[in-house]
């Protein structure tokens, strides 16, 4: 078999409202660490560089009255003398739909298929099962899902990937935003990004600017705004990439936007084209009306800590933009709910200060009781409305913030969907904030989509404060309520949701629908709802114009988008409703959107998109399974019928076996030594292992379980001095733990151990041997060796001092942390170490030689990824601190990127005793 060099290429597209991607080539002889961005590189074998060349890279965006239509192109020539593999990976927003994927490999095409997502398993399954590789991308992010494909090129080959997906352009706060991430890590022969926006009643304004635009950059980009039409050109030559004029570094790395907005002086914004319409409603000009809001916020003890601290910052800020005209109240829930006023209060400057003054005295303690919260919440609203405390004309709503599952009251999550769909009644819209990792968003997004609302995450990070003020800032001024759009029968059919709670300021609704008759001319459509004053009226006629008169530049225009705006709605729409309504309306809503996601090619929650890769000699034909995840969804992945899996007592053995998936559920995880990650199953003689290089100082959340309220933080350091043959090598050097319902607290350094329970401080150091045992935990120190830590009932940590000669000149001291009794976590437990604790399925194929002659490589497919992995050996030090014994392992490069949940940098926190 040739020598196999493993390229990456990852392309960001130009995408709405965030993507990412790089391209990325490794350099040198050995595995590369990610520099803690979403770059991966992927291990290099003996091939030089510059044998592959990428010749081109170009994102085209089309904006067609807000439907955005993407298409990614990158073609990448392999000029040496052996097959190489290439890696195609992209990242795009979970709210685009995939609609076309193709290869070309000399002169040849092979173009994704969309299928139900059934019989795509079926086929993803056959393929492993015959031992073929097969690839399922399932991966997700903040915003984005990504999409991967490789492919083995011969030498002196070229390969084009194309991949399409499309969009409706939301408006939020009075605009909307393509947001272009390019971060290639390298120079590109031709590298162009490229927007074309048309909206047939005018453009208003339209920005282009990006995060690392310098001066030398800025007069690369090209922008032409006419009444109607714009365009934006960003293509910069080899030399105006680099950083230098003898370097190989690039400028481009950074965030790109294009943030634009409509006329609106038409009252009536509507287009008919080819038998389908497409209604935008956002009125200019609209007082705001008062509004009725309660803040249900979650204080279990899950939220202890960062979490809590940043609710109470944010409240600040919130609390300070309510209007006096509006009227608040406030509702905390732990075991159960507690209301800081027994009614809404109007946000008098007063008033507002004095729930400002007790939204920061909320602490975290107790359990998770969801359901008597928001009841609580719905009953003050409908108290107030009944008593004439709040206008009439007013809008409603409750703002959910939790980051559990309900554990105390009613705990079904059916049920208390049930509970607040009655309790609510149509009389206010629901907003659910899931906050952090584990919350189960799925049961927060239909409890919210039941209440004419909608659910958003908030993701632990030190902007969470922010994520919370800008959601508010959205849904904080209603202009209308009960917004009802109405269409004569005889003249329209299959038309999306056309009734809506509530108009924000600054957004827009959408309405869209088929024509019966499509060379009608025109039809009346009107508009009703509930303003300040009055009811709003909204009355007109809508007129068929010819395509060639709304649309005359066919350059700005992608085929018949106004038909797949309507599908793509549609789809959306029915995707809401089958989680909710009876078994019989979830079925047929279920079903139709199955069936318009086959018609229009969309990778959908129902559909994967099935790509059947070419044969070559070395491989035989490959099937890929693109796939789309909701939010809560995992790979599930099982073994095929009489998969074994074993390997001799030399890692180079050649008797691992290919294409066998694994589920492992018992574990012991530990971190040690330059800092490896190992993931160990003794009862299958396996584990999986990574590296994390940071800087010395940095502090990562190792284990985090909201339930039990154990925290476990890690804090590196480095070397006394970088030795000037190697790299710097980074260790952990201290631990934070804590135990909040038990009130504990430890700092374990490599000089001493520091105990804090329930405000006594007591002081260890590692040259005693010392037991103490008490209420809550023992602890068991060996003389400059390990210290045992056991919880009450519960879990149990060692720590392992590794002790260095004093006057080593380049390493110090350092610690190894090790989880016993892993399997007591609850299921909600994350963290770099914590989300291994309950087993991890994965799938181990194609063993092939590796760089070193001792290490074989293989192809891994784990959590959504393919991963190329390396057979090695890991230090396992609880029985012998100075020796260790050897455990063989998967080596996962790249930081362990593809197997760890989101980047490092999602771990990294500010402190010790922190959770962000």
């Amino acid at each position: 078999m040739p020598t196999v060099w493993t390229v990456l290429l990852m392309v960001y597209l130009c995408i709405p409202l965030g993507s990412y991607g790089a391209l990325v080539v490794s350099r040198d002889n050995e595995p590369q660490e990610s520099d803690g961005s979403s770059s991966k590189v992927i291990k290099k074998r003996s091939v030089n560089p510059s044998q592959i060349e990428f010749q081109n890279v170009k994102i085209d965006c089309k904006v067609a009255s807000r439907f955005a239509h993407t298409v990614m192109t990158s073609t990448a020539l392999n000029k040496a003398n052996v097959s190489q593999e290439v890696f195609f990976e992209v990242e795009l927003p979970k709210t685009a739909l995939i609609s076309n994927f193709s290869m070309e490999i000399d002169g040849k095409v092979y173009v994704g298929e969309v299928k139900e997502k059934e019989k795509a398993k079926k086929q993803y399954q056959a393929a492993v099962s015959s031992g073929q590789t097969a690839g399922l991308v399932k991966a997700s992010g903040r915003k984005m899902e990504k999409f991967s494909v490789s492919v083995n090129i011969a030498a002196n080959s070229r390969v084009t990937f194309t991949l399409t997906h499309e969009e409706l352009l939301q408006r939020r706060l009075g605009k909307y935003e393509l947001m272009i991430r390019v971060k290639p890590k390298q120079l590109v022969q031709h590298f162009e990004i490229v927007a074309a926006v048309y909206e047939p009643h005018g453009i208003e304004f339209l920005d282009a600017h990006g995060t690392f635009i310098t001066n030398e950059l800025l007069p690369l980009v090209e922008k032409s705004v006419s009444d109607k039409k714009a365009h934006v050109l960003f293509s910069p030559t080899l030399d105006q990439q680099r950083k230098c004029s003898d370097c190989e570094g690039t400028l481009i790395d950074g965030d790109f936007f294009i943030n634009y907005d409509v006329k609106r002086a038409q009252d009536l914004d509507m287009q008919i084209v080819n038998g389908y319409f497409v209604h935008f409603f956002a009125p200019a000009n609209l007082p705001r009306l008062p509004k009725n809001v309660v803040f249900v916020i979650d204080k279990s003890t899950s939220m202890l800590g960062e979490k809590m601290q940043q609710t109470r910052d944010a409240m600040q800020t919130i609390l300070s933009d309510l209007h006096e005209e509006d009227h608040f109240a406030l509702v905390t829930f732990s075991t159960g709910a507690d209301t800081w006023k027994s009614t809404l209060t109007r946000a008098t400057e007063e008033n507002v200060n004095e729930a400002k003054a007790f939204a920061k005295s909320i602490y975290a303690s107790g359990w998770t009781n969801i359901n008597e919260a928001v009841l609580r919440a719905a009953d003050l609203l409908k108290t107030a409305r009944a008593n004439k405390v709040v206008p009439e004309n007013s809008a409603s709503m409750i703002i959910l913030l939790t980051d559990g599952d309900p554990t105390k009251g009613e705990t079904n999550p059916e049920k208390i969907q049930q509970n607040v769909r009655n309790a609510i009644g149509e009389e206010a819209t629901l907003f659910c904030l899931g906050f952090g990792f584990d919350v189960k968003y799925s049961f927060l997004d239909v409890m919210a989509k039941e209440n004419n609302g909608l659910a958003r995450r908030i993701y632990e990070a030190s902007d969470a404060v922010l994520q919370l003020q800008g959601f508010y800032n959205e849904v904080a001024n209603v202009l209308l309520s009960d917004v009802h759009f109405t269409y004569p029968d005889s003249t329209v059919n299959s038309v999306t949701i056309s009734k809506f709670k509530q108009l924000y300021n600054g957004s827009e609704i959408v309405v869209s629908g088929r024509m019966n008759d499509i060379e009608m001319n025109d039809f009346p459509v009107e508009v009703s709802a509930q303003s300040l004053d009055t009811e709003f009226v909204l009355k007109g006629q809508a007129s068929t114009t010819d395509w060639n008169i709304i649309f005359p530049d066919q350059e700005y225009i992608f085929g018949d988008f106004t038909e797949r705006l309507w599908a793509y709605l549609t789809i959306q729409n029915l995707l809401d409703k089958k989680d909710k309504g009876s078994p019989e309306e979830k079925q047929n809503a279920t079903a139709e959107a199955l069936a318009l996601s086959l018609k229009y090619n969309f990778v959908t929650p129902l559909t994967s998109m099935v790509v059947t890769k070419p044969e070559t000699e070395e491989k035989p034909e490959d099937t890929l399974i693109a796939d789309k995840l909701t939010e809560d969804e995992r790979p599930e992945v099982k073994a095929s019928s009489g998969s074994s899996y074993s390997y001799a007592s030399s890692p180079s053995s050649s008797g691992i076996s290919s294409s066998h998936f694994h589920n492992y559920h018992s574990s012991v995880n530990w971190v040690d030594s330059d800092p490896h990650f190992i993931i160990e199953f003794p009862n299958q003689n396996d584990a999986l292992c990574f590296n994390i290089n940071d800087k010395p100082g940095t502090i990562f959340n190792l284990v985090k379980d909201p339930l039990t309220g154990i925290i476990v933080n890690g804090q590196t350091i480095g070397d006394k001095k970088i030795d000037p043959n190697n790299m710097m090598s980074t260790y952990f050097g201290r631990f934070g733990i804590i135990h909040a319902k038990l009130g504990i607290r430890l700092m374990v350094t490599t000089q001493d151990i520091l105990v804090s329970e329930r405000g006594k401080q007591e002081k260890f150091y590692w040259s005693d041997n010392t037991s103490v045992k008490g209420p809550n935990m023992d602890l068991h120190i060996t003389k400059d060796r390990s210290l045992t830590v056991t919880l009450r009932n519960s879990m149990k940590f060692v720590i392992v001092l590794h002790k260095v000669w004093k006057k080593h000149p380049y390493h110090q001291d350092y610690l190894g942390f090790y989880t016993l009794d892993s399997h007591l976590f609850s299921q909600r437990v994350h963290g770099l170490l914590g989300q291994f604790f309950h087993g991890i399925t994965f799938e181990v194929s194609d063993v092939f030689q590796g760089e070193n002659p001792d290490k074989p490589d293989a192809h891994m497919f784990v959590k959504g990824h393919n991963l190329t992995v390396t057979r090695g050996w890991q230090k396992d030090y609880r029985k012998n601190v100075k020796e260790g014994e050897d455990v063989p392992c998967w080596f996962i490069h790249n930081n362990g990127t593809g197997i760890i949940d989101g980047d490092i940098e999602d771990y990294i926190v500010s402190g010790l005793f922190k959770t962000t």
